[in-house]
């Protein structure tokens, strides 16, 4: 598909005279066109669901999630990874962010980058792509040739290859074993795909991420029980975690952590069976990481 016929490409009837808007109009008009994004989100609600059962059986096998993309797409990628360890625990190799262009592309465009596919291939190559991993190549326009040339290269080792796409029936589709496609219609400002596609390509990445997260067992019902204690806020969030939870007041939460290294499913654990700390993890991991079971199951 020629780019002047992409969905992200076409000029949005409703934003044709923006330039002669107030500040409060230019708002309200943004503000009404992303308000579709959650309904063409929702569209996709099957294929983003099998992503995230693909994504935590990769992970449960020990492989990996590796975002790919250029420009604004490949920057949320990025993002994405680099806030799963705080907010999962999980190693920084678990979720990876690559972009074209490399680590400068992320503050400032690197014109071209995108357009050198064999540089997918390399950077796949550098982080030791394998069959074990799951690979996400995001591309708005659904034609990047950095995202197709590496997408091509995950399916020859063996990895799972997502594709994610706002425009339809794109280059994209023949390149991965599944396609999320949130087709979100024209941009404010014709082509910044950094506008409703990028915000829509968030909250996929946002529902991937977490969704998997959660299958692993490193929620509470919503409760961050993984998390990983970096700074005050985090500190003081754990503790009122583990008070939520066990009933402890905030010194038993403080002296609970204390003795498990700040590890709050540990805490909690210990304090629901009066158990040391050694004690709690074991259980924990014969629980498979899920806290509930592990809080629930007498024979643990």
């Amino acid at each position: 598909m020629t780019l002047e016929h992409l969905t992200t490409e076409q000029r949005n009837p409703a934003s044709e005279r923006i330039d002669g808007l107030s500040a409060l109009e230019i708002v309200r008009l943004m503000n009404a066109e992303d308000a579709t994004l959650a309904e063409a989100v929702g569209r996709e609600a099957e294929p983003i669901a099998r992503t995230i059962e693909v994504v935590a059986e990769r992970f449960r096998g020990g492989g990996r999630l590796i975002y790919l993309g250029a420009g604004t797409s490949g920057r949320l990628g990025a993002i994405d990874a680099a806030e799963c360890p705080p907010t999962f625990n999980t190693p920084p190799e678990m979720v990876l962010g690559l972009i074209a262009g490399g680590q400068p592309a992320m503050t400032r465009a690197v014109e071209g980058a995108e357009d050198i596919p064999e540089s997918a291939v390399q950077d796949l190559q550098a982080v030791g792509l394998c069959a074990a991993d799951a690979v996400l190549g995001i591309a708005t326009s659904g034609r990047t040739p950095y995202v197709l040339a590496g997408l091509g290269f995950a399916r020859r080792v063996g990895a799972f290859a997502i594709g994610l796409s706002c425009n339809r029936d794109s280059a994209l589709a023949s390149r991965c074993d599944l396609l999320i496609a949130p087709v979100v219609g024209p941009e404010v400002i014709t082509g910044s795909t950094r506008l409703k596609a990028g915000t829509a390509t968030k909250m996929v990445l946002n529902m991937v991420t977490t969704g998997a997260m959660v299958l692993l067992g490193k929620t509470y019902g919503n409760l961050m029980v993984d998390l990983r204690a970096t700074n005050r806020k985090l500190v003081e969030r754990s503790r009122r975690i583990v008070c939520q939870i066990t009933g402890a007041s905030e010194s038993q939460a403080r002296e609970l952590l204390s003795r498990c290294d700040g590890e709050v499913k540990t805490a909690i654990v210990m304090q629901r069976w009066s158990i040391g700390a050694d004690a709690a993890r074991a259980r924990i991991q014969r629980a498979d990481g899920h806290l509930r079971k592990a809080l629930e199951d007498h024979d643990g």
